[in-house]
């Protein structure tokens, strides 16, 4: 399996408002400051890796109670 898929937070200033994966950093950037506004940007998450890794890790951080859905 490609390992084509980034894990990543979306930050605003040092807080954390999205926990992610995504395919392309830069689009997803974009989107996120779309809605969370301009100030925020993407802190990537260790290296690419499989979207079934990737998965699994979004849903672990859900548990850990870090932001996976967009939130205002």
């Amino acid at each position: 399996m490609p390992r084509d898929t980034y894990k990543y937070h979306f930050k605003k200033g040092n807080k954390i408002v999205h926990t992610g994966i995504t395919n392309d950093l830069e689009r997803r950037e974009q989107e996120h400051k779309r809605s969370f506004g301009e100030g925020g940007h993407i802190k990537q998450v260790g290296h690419a890796t499989t979207r079934d890794a990737a998965l699994k890790w979004e849903s672990e951080q859900t548990k850990r109670g870090n932001p996976t859905r967009k939130t205002r």
